[in-house]
């Protein structure tokens, strides 16, 4: 049985591929409302889920993209989160 290479969806641009991600990270919840305490203590940051192409990653942050231009290198629906944020990444296969 031969085993089938995963593929993972990605784009290129000017001979760069970035590849295709969903992203868990946390947000912070805020309120302005009053509040008790036991009402206080059960705050938790939402769990968001952001799908889009990495742009590029280091120590610090994660920039990502979700749109892009087909005729020039522009992206757009651009984020920067800080790395201490982020959950989980995973990269996404071509189904």
């Amino acid at each position: 049985m031969v085993k089938k290479k995963t593929q993972f969806r990605h784009i290129s641009i000017n001979s760069k591929k970035y590849y295709f991600y969903e992203i868990k990270w946390l947000d912070i919840l805020g309120d302005s409302g009053h509040a008790n305490v036991k009402e206080f203590e059960s705050m938790k940051p939402a769990i968001m889920i952001t799908n889009a192409y990495i742009f590029s990653k280091d120590k610090q942050h994660l920039k990502t993209f979700a749109s892009y231009d087909l005729n020039e290198e522009s992206f757009s629906d651009r984020n920067v989160f800080p790395v201490g944020c982020i959950k989980q990444i995973k990269k996404m296969e071509i189904i």
